[in-house]
């Protein structure tokens, strides 16, 4: 079978062969220098990397390649966002799922494992415990079931979720992370205001899907992979995808996670708004000692560096699975969305007692988002939760085109210092309050353009006045 990145068929623009074909070809230039040198250089243009090249540089054994492939992605990612660092958290709906997926706990033969579906009023106070630490964005996560989790409670879901308005709380953006569905479906969460459609691809191996998911409507490999055209076709223009490392050899998926990147690119004009990189970790009844591709920290940071390089206007987000010191290491190199003060529960945010056993895996960034906060402020970033460009219509192309030509940064740094007055104003512990204001004069004082930085003088003393949500 041909490779063929245009099409709609989820084995040509992820075509086996394309992918042992370019693992052979890295395999026979890892040493060499001269080449991955050019790669490097190439990806100094800031225009992305395809495949072929970015696998090179992720397979390259020269220290000195890995080294300068860990700066430059710093370096993107400095050009593209700053010192920003966008902040979010998961909100679990419900556990029950059909699915028989081996690598997580709520597979169908779990018996363990307590099932729960949360009511409209339980989602309520959720959302209002969410709000109350400072969140504004969240990120929907249910099982797949067919009379649990239907599009109907979903979308009811995400009315309650906008709904809610607590104090000075208020969700500005819900993205949605569920099971392939159909393009009706993706048009009506288009319809309900959702940001971004998320969906793990967990391996692009073919084989080794379909053995890692033996039941259930996941296992059909085509229908999983071709969502995101689906979710495009439904008129959803930001999608973020991923793969669940570990699961299968890093190289294949990293290469196959590309290949789905090039194909919505070449297909949509757009490609993916964010790229997730989650890593195998324990859970009830899931056990490290069954995953032998398993990635370590030093392989797992340069697959961030090499994504960042191929992707330079992508958002990439790392979530609580990955402990502290990796999360601060992959700040560095490219990653510019974490979560913060997570709950992988269903009803953990405002009863974590009564939901503790019902986690899809384990957090090991257990910090609140207050800490989350103060720690990103103390290495030197800025902590944004803001919402602006999916709520004023900058999505999709809309947004890669203001990325790629640098304007980007006119709207999402005075965002950011917004929005971090309204968390400090509102939310903030008195330490974060002191790390944070003397930030944000400092960066108020560095916007280029004397206009923006003007409207945002202003509006950050009528946030300290009182005044909140300026479409931030």
């Amino acid at each position: 079978m041909k490779y063929d990145k245009y099409s709609a068929h989820a084995e040509e623009f992820i075509n086996h062969q394309e992918i042992l074909d370019t693992i052979a070809y890295v395999e026979a230039n890892k040493d060499n220098k001269e080449l991955q040198r050019a790669i490097l250089e190439k990806g100094r243009e800031a225009k992305g990397l395809d495949h072929r090249e970015a696998a090179l540089l992720l397979l390259a054994t020269d220290e000195d390649i890995r080294q300068a492939t860990a700066e430059l992605a710093g370096e993107l990612k400095h050009r593209f966002y700053g010192r920003r660092i966008v902040l979010f958290a998961p909100l679990y709906l419900s556990n029950y799922c059909v699915n028989g997926c081996t690598y997580c706990p709520y597979h169908l033969k779990n018996k363990q494992i307590p099932r729960r579906k949360l009511t409209q009023e339980e989602i309520r106070q959720e959302v209002i415990a969410l709000q109350d630490m400072g969140h504004k964005r969240l990120a929907l996560e249910t099982g797949e079931h067919p009379v649990h989790n239907t599009m109907e409670y979903l979308l009811e879901s995400i009315e309650t979720i906008y709904s809610i308005h607590h104090k000075n709380g208020a969700i500005r953006r819900v993205n949605v992370n569920i099971a392939a569905t159909t393009v009706e479906n993706y048009r009506r969460l288009h319809e309900a205001g959702i940001g971004t459609y998320i969906l793990f691809q967990e391996t692009y191996h073919k084989s080794n899907y379909e053995a890692l998911h033996p039941t259930g409507p996941k296992s059909d490999y085509a229908y999983h992979t071709e969502a995101m055209d689906r979710a495009m076709e439904g008129g959803i223009d930001d999608v973020g995808c991923g793969v669940l490392f570990g699961l299968n050899t890093y190289l294949y998926d990293f290469i196959g996670l590309l290949m789905h990147a090039e194909h919505l690119e070449a297909r949509f004009g757009v490609g993916p708004h964010t790229i997730s990189v989650p890593r195998i970790c324990p859970a009830d009844d899931i056990s490290l000692g069954d995953f032998p591709n398993a990635v370590p920290d030093d392989i797992f940071l340069h697959i961030v560096a090499v994504a960042r390089i191929a992707v330079p206007y992508t958002g990439i987000i790392m979530s609580t699975r990955e402990r502290a010191s990796v999360r601060s290491a992959a700040l560095h190199l490219g990653v510019s969305q974490v979560s913060g003060g997570s709950r992988t529960t269903v009803g953990g945010y405002a009863n974590e007692a009564d939901a503790k056993d019902s986690a899809q895996f384990d957090v090991s960034d257990q910090r609140t988002l207050d800490e989350v906060v103060a720690w990103l402020l103390e290495e030197g970033h800025i902590p944004s939760f803001c919402t602006a460009c999916y709520r004023e219509g900058r999505t999709g192309d809309r947004f890669m085109q203001l990325c790629k030509n640098g304007q980007i940064a006119n709207c999402c740094g005075p965002n950011a210092l917004m929005t971090l007055e309204e968390y400090i104003s509102d939310y903030a512990s008195p330490h974060t309050r002191q790390l944070a204001e003397p930030v944000i004069q400092r960066e108020l004082a560095l916007i280029p353009n004397p206009k923006v930085q003007a409207i945002a003088r202003e509006r950050i003393q009528r946030i300290k006045e009182g005044e909140r949500d300026f479409r931030l």
